[in-house]
């Protein structure tokens, strides 16, 4: 998969919650643009959730693309994600959108990219962007060692953590949960 950078998503489903977040942070090159974009959408109706990292423009655009592929699978959201990866990766115009996007509801988590995977994550932790592997390495240690917390509790955790490490993470942090 393609590393996307500036920023961090992060999704975790722990005793049957799903809690999907991201920083706020949108760059251009090296300066910061904005410091509130909300990187995280409810589709469905709120059963699914979707967060996106790499250009805004082109997430938005892929977020169309996959509700209009929930509507025509009668909300099954395995198979619009793997439709919408189909696209993605064979669309002359798609294939040149960056990013990658994760997608959640109430059961299961999965990664989208623009080579066409769609990965169920290890361990119920799902992390993308230039910050993944600090939120990610971060969730993985809260599940094992401190499991009391909530899905919502590890994923603010993780993502301040990788915002304390990542220039290209901020702490204006959205999280939502189903």
């Amino acid at each position: 998969m393609d590393k996307i950078k500036s920023t961090t998503v992060l999704g975790i489903l722990h005793n049957g919650k799903i809690a999907l977040g991201a920083d706020g942070q949108a760059t251009m090159g090296n300066t910061v643009a904005k410091s509130n974009v909300k990187k995280i959408r409810r589709l469905a109706g709120g059963k699914i959730l979707a967060g996106f990292a790499g250009s805004t423009a082109d997430a938005f655009t892929l977020i169309e693309k996959f509700e209009e592929k929930i509507n025509s699978y009668g909300g099954n959201m395995k198979r619009a994600a793997i439709e919408l990866a189909k696209d993605w990766r064979t669309d002359r115009y798609l294939r040149r959108l960056e990013a990658m996007m994760i997608v959640a509801n109430a059961e299961e988590m999965l990664i989208i990219s623009g080579t066409g995977d769609v990965l169920e994550p290890d361990n119920n932790v799902a992390a993308i962007g230039s910050g993944s592997m600090y939120a990610q390495s971060a969730a993985l240690a809260l599940k094992k060692h401190a499991a009391h917390l909530t899905a919502e509790e590890m994923v603010k955790e993780g993502l301040t953590i990788a915002a304390d490490i990542c220039i290209y993470t901020n702490h204006n942090l959205v999280i939502e949960t189903i």
